[in-house]
């Protein structure tokens, strides 16, 4: 059978396909959220105290990182004029 419709599909004209997909759109999007749903319920979500440790954490090695790339920037900034004014 579902050759019959796969068959009936490729023959139908654009419009025809157009107005099929359009008409199974809201279940599809009714389907994504439903399995969207199922999947965040088996999320492990962290404690309200690793999310702060977490958070902490991340904006350490940020701060860490800017530092580091500032002076990397600093110094071939320095570089650069020092070749110029020769």
């Amino acid at each position: 059978m579902s050759e019959k419709k796969e068959v009936s599909q490729k023959n139908s004209g654009f419009f025809a396909r157009a107005a099929a997909w359009c008409k199974a759109l809201p279940t599809r999007i009714r389907d994504a959220f439903k399995n969207m749903a199922a999947e965040l319920k088996k999320v492990a979500w962290p404690t309200r105290q690793d999310l702060i440790n977490y958070s902490l954490v991340v904006i350490a090695f940020v701060v860490v990182l800017a530092v580091v790339v500032g002076l990397l920037d600093m110094g071939s900034s320095f570089l650069v004029a020092r070749l110029i004014a020769l």
